[in-house]
């Protein structure tokens, strides 16, 4: 502990020496006395102390660290408690150093209001006058769906008018088109009585609440009494809202028969940001669905993100956890709520649903991000080459070697360019090997290496920051011998990478590293390693094309480049001019050349 706290001034570390072993919230100044950090802990004392105990991984939270001036704590009777008081004291303070929730927009609800002939309309404003919300919604075009199948269903009423009794009574209504349009019943006219049209709304908080089953059942035992007392136009109305609701329920997310009610939170995280979905369960189908995005300023673990998040939900949409479906435990477990942390069956699936949802919003945010600035893409994708090579500088020119022969026959080899992690065309290269005969892989990569590197650096063009040899520990092997003559080793980085399970190899490292197979850097050494091998084959199948054509024509007498030009118009290739007949040859380049070429293709046959 000595190690950070022996340079802070005395007043902090009697502080820190006293702190109680209780829950409680803890608030860091700097040297200005402006609020950096508001924390929360089970134990305040444990929990402060951890800050100047060690070297933090992160080095935000070693700059924290570095400017934490003074301190002050809150003690609370409960984890819970402390929660609470931390969410409202970063909402004050806006601490540079935390957690910040990034999407702060307002989302949209489905109002249901308290009047006598009730409206349900979309709003994003929710205002304490009795009225009912249900969401939230993420997504206004899931709303629009949700209001455009109750509006089919029921007609209700949309205008704004305030309908009362009294309103009634004088006539101060006026019909207007959605009641000629059968779209209302003339609630403005007392038309329909508030009695039949709170049937209306009652099957549309049945909607709402996500009991589409509840209703059906209802509504089929409505079209049967009707039918049986001969009432056939009014049972064909219930059927058409019977089949309307079938639809709807077979576009909502039906989990599972087994599952009731329950409340999931998923999680999707990379360096900086976390996305934590929460999906509203009631009766086996998602009735409400939310996403949270988070920026990680800390070493904040997915426990304290979910923790967070429950209280953010809570705080927007007045939740009532009684079961929470979670992959980890938050660090702050309210009363009365119980945590599942599912490994298989019906709500590890609707936790991978759940979870699916907040990678699609972190992916969607990402793109969002990098249409608006590309080069930070690229940043992005440097850094994770760099960490995932171990590096020391990020490897903004790569170059990758592949070699290609056939049976040791036309040896060739390839240098791909990537610069930005795109690939840069205009500096690709083609090698004939020269010195190696037979097919010897390995030291046909030293000699591409060794021309490659001591041209460029007699030339004095730029080295790249990272060579991907395509092979296993012998190509590079070679590679690492070529760079130690030409005394590039340890100025470039140099690597392998195996066909049979993209394993990456490291000079002096028997033991390869698997990238993770969705990682964008091994994705980057995939194509270059796929572009090499493109590129090469091409110079390769030219090659030997060449060279075919240089033994089957080139050695008969008497057959020039402008005869070539016309068979190989006619025929396409050597292949088709030995299967041609005589007479088909003639056609192409006449008698005298035709006779030459058949007897020297078909020996055999000239006596």
């Amino acid at each position: 502990m000595a190690k950070h706290l022996d340079r802070k001034p005395d007043e902090l570390r009697e502080k820190i020496r006293i702190l109680p072993e209780t829950p409680g919230v803890y608030t860091y100044y700097d040297s200005s006395g402006t609020v950096i950090y508001v924390g929360k802990a089970k134990n305040l004392k444990r929990r402060v102390s951890s800050y100047f105990n060690r070297t933090h991984d992160r080095l935000r939270t070693n700059l924290l660290v570095r400017a934490i001036a003074d301190m002050s704590y809150i003690v609370v009777p409960t984890e819970q408690d402390a929660l609470n008081l931390e969410s409202s004291m970063i909402k004050e303070y806006q601490p540079r150093y935390n957690v910040l929730l990034k999407d702060d927009k307002s989302y949209p609800w489905i109002c249901l209001t308290s009047e006598m002939y009730p409206r349900v309309f979309m709003t994003r404003n929710r205002v304490r006058d009795g009225s009912k919300y249900y969401g939230p919604y993420t997504d206004g075009n899931a709303v629009k769906s949700v209001l455009s199948i109750i509006r089919e269903l029921y007609p209700l009423r949309t205008c704004r008018t305030l309908i009362t009794l009294e309103f009634i009574e004088r006539g101060r209504g006026r019909l207007c088109l959605s009641y000629h349009m059968h779209r209302c019943k003339g609630c403005c006219k007392g038309l329909i009585t508030a009695e039949a049209y709170a049937e209306y709304i009652d099957r549309v908080r049945q909607i709402l609440k996500g009991e589409t089953k509840e209703l059906m059942d209802y509504l089929r035992s409505e079209m049967q009494r009707l039918s049986a007392a001969l009432r056939f136009e009014d049972a064909q109305e219930l059927k058409l809202q019977y089949e309307a609701v079938a639809r709807y329920r077979a576009r909502s997310v039906i989990i599972s028969q087994t599952i009731e009610d329950v409340d999931v939170f998923g999680v999707d995280e990379d360096e900086e940001d976390v996305f934590v979905n929460y999906m509203h369960v009631r009766r086996g189908a998602v009735v409400g669905s939310m996403t949270l995005q988070y920026r990680r300023m800390m070493e904040e673990s997915v426990g304290e993100m979910i923790a967070y998040a429950m209280h953010e939900v809570k705080e927007v949409t007045g939740a009532v956890y009684e079961e929470v479906v979670v992959p980890e435990v938050p660090d702050i477990v309210p009363e009365g709520v119980t945590f599942t942390v599912p490994q298989r069956g019906d709500k590890a699936k609707l936790l991978e649903v759940s979870c699916k949802n907040a990678r699609q919003c972190r992916i969607d945010a990402l793109k969002q991000m990098e249409h608006l600035d590309p080069e930070k893409r690229t940043m992005r994708i440097l850094e994770r080459i760099k960490k995932d090579f171990r590096l020391s500088e990020l490897p903004r020119h790569i170059e990758c070697f592949d070699n290609s022969n056939t049976q040791g026959t036309n040896p060739v080899a390839s240098c791909v360019v990537f610069k930005n992690a795109r690939p840069s065309k205009k500096d690709y290269r083609h090698f004939n090997i020269k010195t190696v005969e037979g097919p010897d892989d390995f030291a046909s990569m030293k000699e591409v290496l060794t021309r490659r590197y001591t041209r460029l650096v007699s030339e004095g063009e730029g080295l790249p920051q990272l060579i991907v040899v395509d092979g296993g520990k012998g190509q590079l092997s070679s590679a690492v011998e070529a760079l130690e003559e030409i005394g590039l080793r340890g100025v470039i980085a140099v690597v392998g990478i195996a066909k049979r399970l993209e394993e990456i190899y490291f000079p002096g490292d028997s033991v390869p590293l698997y990238i993770d197979k969705n990682s964008e850097s091994l994705r980057v050494v995939q194509q270059l390693r796929d572009e090499a091998h493109r590129f090469g084959i091409t110079h390769h199948r030219n090659r030997r094309s060449k060279s075919q054509l240089v033994s089957e024509l080139d050695s008969i007498k008497g057959v020039g480049e402008v005869t070539k030009a016309a068979l190989f118009k006619k025929f396409k290739s050597v292949k088709r001019m030995k299967e041609a007949s005589a007479d088909e040859l003639s056609q192409a380049v006449g008698p005298s050349k035709a006779g030459i070429l058949y007897a020297a293709f078909h020996p055999e046959k000239i006596q």
